[in-house]
């Protein structure tokens, strides 16, 4: 049987390979705990296929991605100073190869595929957690919860967060009108459903804020790129002052009661000073990546016994920038940060450029997300997680021209006739 290679590899042409593709990396990354080893190799499957077909085009000049790899690199040489050798040399490479999994998509897969596949994997996820959810206590805040077919609420409430954020991006950022309307429509509901139902503060409150931030930009895409620059600035500054000036009138307190929370964040203060105490002990490089949370080690030991944690597994400081210093020490964090903030800062850029950059706008949205979960989760710090895949896929993405919405329309070349195929 012949197949064009195009139908695997061609971001114009691959739209059902490319959306399965990243249907199933969802699925995989949101239960790869229940399902093992065979979720992995489907992960690792789906991706690498793309690889046998035309390495070329899959895998790219890797010299432009140095500044992505980075990070991943330097978690990689932390191994070999840790104290759990072993446990951070296998994690390291696992998240190395993940990294290099989410660059394949970002060259191959579009983002309109992207977001097609994001609405049904997330919709598969959370039917699954629906049927077969259950309560857990939560050793933070000491309330039971619904958590799905998750350890933990914050996570149920993080992918309801992204199919609230995916299905905004594909009705009124792509226009995925048509048949799409009712798919979205009901991963919608969904995912408003699970996000209710998770109680978790840290997801509603981002989820309100993305919304609001992406629609802020495109109110700006309606002026010049000269007065779009002037107007965000100008957004900018009246924003951090109003952040300021609502902190310092209580407002933090009013929306954390809203959520039946107090100041102390329900523990993460407590969570946060140990971690940062703890990480004055190696402040430069660190302990090493994942080199901490190992059963064994007295200061993890522990912080499992004050929170109650008897499982000894799924814990960390609830801070990227405190998890990440701790592991990786100032190094690893200000290689992280800059990944982070170049990443932003490069889609801000092309938004404030060109007329019309629906990829960016939604790219935008998906790293402010990432940053502003930053600060009280660590999305991006693990391997096989939805957070960290799609984070370097949008820095990855940076590498690639921007082409304005109405370009691509004009340059997309009409299939030709006996064109490239593969055997399978």
């Amino acid at each position: 049987m012949k197949i064009a290679s195009s139908a695997f590899i061609d971001p114009a042409r691959n739209h059902v390979y490319a959306m399965m593709a990243v249907a199933v990396s969802f699925f995989v990354f949101a239960y790869s705990s229940r399902f093992g080893q065979v979720s992995i190799l489907a992960y690792y499957g789906v991706w690498g296929l793309l690889v046998l077909v035309n390495y070329r085009k899959a895998l790219g000049s890797y010299g432009k991605y140095l500044w992505v790899f980075s990070f991943a690199i330097f978690c990689f040489v932390s191994a070999f100073w840790s104290p759990a050798f072993g446990v951070s040399l296998r994690t390291a490479i696992q998240y190395l190869t993940h990294v290099v999994c989410a660059l394949i998509a970002m060259r191959t897969v579009s983002i309109q595929n992207l977001t097609r596949g994001a609405v049904l994997g997330i919709g598969l996820v959370l039917v699954y957690s629906i049927v077969f959810g259950t309560y857990l206590l939560d050793s933070i805040d000491g309330t039971f919860g619904f958590v799905g077919a998750f350890s933990s609420k914050n996570q149920l409430g993080f992918y309801a967060s992204l199919g609230i954020f995916f299905c905004y991006a594909g009705i009124f950022v792509l226009r995925l009108w048509g048949l799409w309307l009712p798919i979205i429509g009901v991963v919608a509901l969904l995912a408003a459903y699970c996000l209710a139902a998770a109680q978790s503060a840290t997801s509603a409150i981002t989820t309100i804020g993305i919304i609001a931030i992406c629609m802020g930009m495109q109110a700006f895409m309606v002026f010049s790129p000269r007065n779009r620059r002037m107007l965000f600035a100008a957004a900018v500054v009246l924003g951090l002052g109003a952040v300021v000036g609502a902190l310092q009138f209580g407002a933090m307190d009013a929306i954390l009661g809203l959520f039946g929370k107090d100041t102390t964040l329900t523990g993460r203060t407590y969570l946060w000073q140990q971690g940062i105490e703890i990480a004055q002990q190696s402040p430069y490089f660190g302990i090493g990546y994942q080199g901490f949370w190992v059963p064994g080690f007295s200061d993890a030991e522990r912080l499992w016994d004050d929170f109650g944690i008897a499982g000894k597994s799924g814990f960390h400081f609830h801070n990227t920038y405190i998890e990440t210093t701790v592991e990786t020490g100032v190094f690893g964090v200000l290689l992280l940060a800059f990944i982070l903030l170049a990443t932003l800062t490069g889609h801000v850029k092309r938004l404030l450029t060109f007329n019309r950059t629906p990829d960016s706008l939604v790219l935008f949205g998906i790293t402010i997300l990432l940053l502003i979960r930053s600060f009280v989760e660590i999305d991006i710090l693990n391997p096989y997680q939805v957070g960290s895949f799609l984070f370097y896929f949008a820095a990855g993405r940076l590498a690639i021209a921007a082409v304005p919405a109405e370009q691509v329309q004009l340059a997309t070349p009409r299939p030709q006739p006996g064109g490239l195929q593969a055997r399978f």
